[in-house]
């Protein structure tokens, strides 16, 4: 039945991530040039699977926006290399989009030290997932994601399936079609990547399709919320003097100011930039720009619309 949390069969070597790579064989014979070329000539097909994916891939931006919209979280879950990948997405996500930290987490097998160590033996059990999701209490808001390059990780498999049980959107991230995981899910992102350079290490060209896929999960619900004006970051923090630097000239390109002035129109919005581009682009003061912004959840381009209406 779809959803269920059983343990998923063990037949790893009819994964095409599984398969020896016919193209790399005899890889430890080859000089250090024509390796970077095999290598290099394999990740160029990564692009390509990726856009074979992007109707599920649009359409899972979309899910991911609107619960944000709600309130609800986003929330990653995996193990290994994916539960890695997954963690570099949501620890971006503030600093970037000025987003909570609860707004954008994830879940990985073996918990934090897995972050910096091989912890692989938790990936085989479903207990665990399921037990690690249930402490997020998903629900209606949320939507979870589960990235697994085999489809097959039962950890992953087990929070998907008990995620979705308990009311949350469900999207699979994998690299073979027909899985367990895929099955588990409301909705499959799947980039067949094909057969790994080093036959089975899926922190390849798999791991690579997994990044780029969420790289565009979250930027593009980001942007579908408002928290990118035009295609700048309107929405960083300033935490360090490039960052500081930065949003000086994120001013001075939205606005046309020089830089002295952009300069001051920050410290007029309390350094930030979304109040200071609606002060600015809709001539409204820091209160009203502030209420704009309210009003528009901090859609900042729908927010200097409003604000022009007063």
């Amino acid at each position: 039945m779809k959803g269920a949390t059983k343990k998923p069969r063990t037949d790893l070597g009819r994964l095409v991530t599984e398969k020896p790579n016919p193209v790399s064989a005899n890889l430890d014979l080859k000089p250090s040039l024509q390796l970077a070329r095999i290598i290099n000539s394999e990740d160029a097909k990564v692009a390509a699977a990726v856009k074979r994916a992007l109707p599920q891939i649009a359409q899972s931006i979309d899910i991911i926006a609107s619960a944000l919209r709600r309130g609800g979280r986003l929330i990653y879950v995996g193990t290994g290399t994916s539960g890695r990948i997954a963690a570099l997405d949501a620890v971006e996500c503030p600093p970037t989009f000025d987003t909570h930290r609860q707004t954008v987490q994830f879940i990985i097998a073996g918990g934090l030290k897995a972050l910096g160590a091989a912890v692989e033996a938790d990936e085989d059990s479903p207990k665990l997932g399921e037990r690690e999701i249930a402490k997020k209490k998903p629900g209606k808001n949320d939507v979870v994601v589960g990235i697994a390059a085999s489809g097959r990780t039962p950890f992953t498999v087990a929070a998907i399936s008990y995620a979705r049980r308990h009311g949350a959107k469900t999207i699979a991230v994998t690299c073979n079609r027909n899985s367990p995981l895929e099955k588990a899910a409301d909705l499959a992102i799947v980039t067949e990547v094909g057969p790994e350079v080093i036959s089975g290490s899926t922190r390849m060209k798999a791991g690579t399709a997994q990044k780029m896929v969420l790289n565009m999960l979250s930027s593009g619900a980001m942007i579908r919320l408002g928290y990118v004006y035009g295609n700048l970051m309107v929405n960083l923090h300033q935490k360090n003097e490039k960052l500081v630097d930065r949003a000086v000239r994120i001013l001075q390109l939205t606005t046309g100011m020089g830089r002295k002035a952009a300069q001051k129109a920050l410290r007029k919005a309390k350094n930030s930039i979304p109040l200071a581009l609606v002060m600015s682009q809709a001539k409204v003061n820091r209160a009203e720009a502030q209420r704009a912004l309210k009003a528009a959840n901090g859609h900042v381009r729908h927010a200097i619309a409003a604000a022009r209406s007063l």
